[in-house]
This record gives C-alpha cells, sequence and structure tokens, in this order.
C-alpha cells in the first residue's frame, strides 16, 4: 500500500544516477550535485537563492534516501506502488518534485536554509536571522512517519542535513588538499591552502594558518580585503567554513565545485 507520503520524488534522477548505481556512486553524485545547488554559492539577498535553497534540499533528501541500504530498499519499494515508478523519465526531477509536495516553493522564512547559524551554512544555511522556508520533504515525512511535530521534525531534518553536507565536505576538502585530518580522529582542520582561497585568487598575499600557535589562523590582504584573525583552536574545517563571511563561503564553495567537477560549473 502507498505511504501517506504520497508519490516518491525521482532521487535517482536528481543525483543523476541509474537505479543500479553503486553506494559510492551515489556518494560521489551527491557531491557534486551538492556544491551544484549549495546556496551560499550565491548572496544572501540574491533572486535565485530560494530555488537554490529547495533544490539542495532535494539533493539532501535524495542522498539521506539512496545513500542508506535500509532506507533505499524501502524507496524503491514505494516508487513500484506508483504507475511508471515515481516521475517521468527525461523530465526535469527537481521541477517535478517541487510541484507535487504540497507548500514547496520559498517560505515565510527568508532566504536560506536548514540550520541557523548565525553567518554559517550547512546542509541547511540559516545565514542571517530570518530562519529557513518551511519546505515539504518525502523522505523526512516518510521515513520519520510524521510522529513528530512539524517544528521538531524540521529540526531534526535540519540537523541531519548538516551533519551530512559538512561530512562530504570535509572530505572533498580532504581530497583537495584544503583539509587535514585533526587530532585523535576529530574533525578536519583548515590548511593554508584553503586559507589561500579565502585570502585571495588573484595577486593578494595568501591567507595561512600558524599550525604551531595554538588558536590562531590568519587571514590575508587580498586588494583592500583584510581577512579576520580567526581562533580556530579544536574546530573542525566545517565550523571554521561556517563562520567566514558569505563572500568567503561562496569563493570556497566555487572552487571546490571546479576542482571536483573538473569544468566551471554554471547556476
Amino acid at each position: 500500500m502507498a505511504s501517506k507520503a504520497g508519490r516518491p520524488p525521482n532521487y535517482y534522477a536528481i543525483l543523476e544516477v541509474s537505479e543500479t548505481a553503486s553506494t559510492s556512486q551515489i556518494r560521489d553524485a551527491y557531491k557534486r550535485a551538492a556544491l551544484k545547488t549549495h546556496p551560499d554559492r550565491v548572496p544572501a539577498d540574491h533572486p535565485d537563492r530560494a530555488r537554490r535553497t529547495r533544490r539542495f534540499q532535494l539533493v539532501n533528501d535524495a542522498y539521506y534516501t539512496l545513500g542508506d541500504a535500509a532506507r533505499r530498499r524501502e524507496y524503491d519499494a514505494q516508487r513500484k506502488l506508483f504507475p511508471g515508478g515515481g516521475f517521468t523519465a527525461g523530465g526535469d526531477a527537481f521541477a517535478e518534485a517541487e510541484a507535487a509536495e504540497p507548500g514547496s516553493g520559498p517560505g515565510a522564512g527568508g532566504a536560506g536554509t536548514g540550520t541557523g547559524t548565525g553567518t554559517g551554512t550547512g546542509t541547511g544555511t540559516g545565514t542571517g536571522g530570518g530562519g529557513a522556508p518551511d519546505f515539504s520533504s518525502w523522505a523526512w515525512n516518510f521515513f520519520t512517519g510524521g510522529s513528530q511535530q512539524q517544528q521538531e521534525r524540521e529540526r531534526a531534518r535540519r540537523r541531519a542535513e548538516e551533519a551530512q553536507f559538512a561530512d562530504v565536505f570535509e572530505e572533498m576538502l580532504r581530497e583537495e588538499g584544503m583539509a587535514e585530518p585533526g587530532a585523535g580522529g576529530g574533525g578536519a582542520r583548515p590548511t593554508g591552502k584553503f586559507w589561500s582561497v579565502v585570502g585571495g585568487l588573484s595577486g593578494g598575499a595568501l591567507g595561512f594558518i600558524v599550525a604551531n600557535v595554538p588558536g590562531l589562523v590568519a587571514g590575508a590582504v587580498a586588494g583592500n580585503r583584510l581577512g579576520a584573525v580567526r581562533d580556530a583552536k579544536g574546530k573542525s574545517v566545517y565550523a571554521v567554513f561556517q563562520e567566514l563571511p558569505q563572500d568567503d563561503r561562496a569563493r570556497i564553495l566555487s572552487q571546490l565545485a571546479a576542482r571536483v567537477l573538473s569544468h566551471v560549473v554554471g547556476s
């Protein structure tokens, strides 16, 4: 019997993978899709921010569902209960998912996604104090069974999204030499390469982390832009990333996207 969550979105199409994709292929696809759609790649007041926010959440829903073997089996079973297994092949999976979910589209919470961490970002980014748009989520509604109150369900979803993106974000930074494993198995720490991107992409002095002086992370002068001195002791690279100004977060994400995708990534 079909779930009350309704017709499932085509999460395979959203991640651009086949229905027989392996777990590692799904993870790689999530990295690419998350970097393409992350809302922090545009300014907080950009007219495209709400659309990117929604698509980023759908990408996270897709990985939350397909990245776990048990959830993937349940999802596949649900798709079989609907004609065509969900949505039409060759269509716009994002547009179809957005049109099908009640409440999708910009909400009353202001631009940004997920967890509001001041100036931070994450798999949900709550830039500023406006909170996040309230989007429906087939995956979260189905797998939690609607047992939680809506507000708590949204908070739990955002926490899960943030942890999910933080994990692959740090993995991608390590792969690109922009982070190194933290002491004692903790979160990854920023490297000089990370701060060089923050410091400026052309002609500016490089930012750097002073590895032998506990707690000091120096920004850099790039034209008339002065990077702040930050206390990064005990913080993961993702936590440091969350505290960066919007422009620096966008720069890091765009640089990472260009490397991961091996070509210039458009909007």
